[in-house]
């Protein structure tokens, strides 16, 4: 008896001994001190932009790759008139850049704006560009609306459902011009974004062109006039997340990165002047 006391006592020595001398098991997860933070569950964020936006948000997406890793971004451009229709359509779409307020306003005024996410980005100037060496030797807004009275001049402009050829319809009326009459006398031809309209003129299509200030840099064409606040308003880019968007946290902030200086750097080098 005393012997098999014995063997039992030095058993349980011998295995309180092992238990003391093995390394501690950690779970799958690890501490709290060595885990890795995870950057989140993969996001498709679908983000509605205007045409004119389309050179800075690209490399703006593409620095935001470093900021969230998991979000993919997926951008479309158009005119916000078109974008517009698209969402009103039911199309996936989680952040909304117009450059014109009219196109939010409208979504806004439907419900389509998620409540506090609206605000005004980016301000830009409507100018009037010409081709490679002026062939026409335009100088100005009111030069232009002189040649348009007399047709010697063939002009290019947004549709009126796009901004740009709001804009420009508004200096029209500035000057007094019929813009009906104009076209059927053959002096305009549209475009239906102002990627279109700028292009045109940088093919020497037509003579000058109304398009923004920053498309004119992107696409290395010469401006020779500004449009003023009192001929065609201010031309304000305003953004918003859309309410029925999947992923409106993400898409908030992304807006939210769209008014940091890094990004207002790649806004800037173009000619936008971030407002927010």
């Amino acid at each position: 008896m005393k012997k098999a006391l014995s063997l039992l006592v030095t058993l349980a020595m011998a295995l309180s001994l092992a238990a003391c001398g093995a390394p501690a098991q950690e779970d799958d997860t690890g501490t709290a001190d060595d885990q890795t933070q995870e950057t989140g569950e993969p996001v498709e964020l679908y983000v509605f932009a205007a045409a004119s936006l389309t050179e800075t948000l690209d490399q703006i997406i593409a620095q935001y790759q470093a900021v969230a890793p998991n979000v993919t971004i997926v951008p479309s451009y158009e005119s916000s008139g078109t974008l517009l229709k698209d969402i009103q359509a039911g199309a996936d779409c989680d952040l909304f850049l117009s450059a014109g307020a009219s196109q939010m306003d409208t979504l806004e005024e439907e419900g389509g704006v998620l409540e506090g996410s609206r605000l005004d980005l980016l301000e830009n100037r409507v100018a009037l560009a010409v081709p490679e060496g002026n062939p026409k030797g335009i100088e100005s807004f009111d030069q232009l609306a002189e040649l348009l009275k007399s047709g010697d001049v063939f002009l290019a402009m947004g549709n009126s459902d796009v901004p740009v050829g709001q804009y420009t319809e508004k200096i029209f009326d500035y000057y007094s011009l019929d813009e009906e009459a104009l076209n059927e006398a053959g002096v305009l031809t549209y475009g239906s974004n102002v990627k279109e309209v700028t292009t045109q003129v940088s093919e020497g299509a037509v003579d000058c062109g109304i398009i923004y200030a920053t498309d004119a840099v992107s696409a290395g064409l010469a401006t020779v006039d500004g449009a003023t606040a009192e001929m065609c308003g201010q031309v304000i880019y305003p953004a918003a997340v859309v309410s029925s968007g999947g992923h409106p946290d993400e898409a908030q902030a992304f807006l939210d990165y769209l008014t940091t200086p890094d990004a207002g750097a790649v806004f800037e080098s173009v000619g936008f002047t971030p407002l927010s």
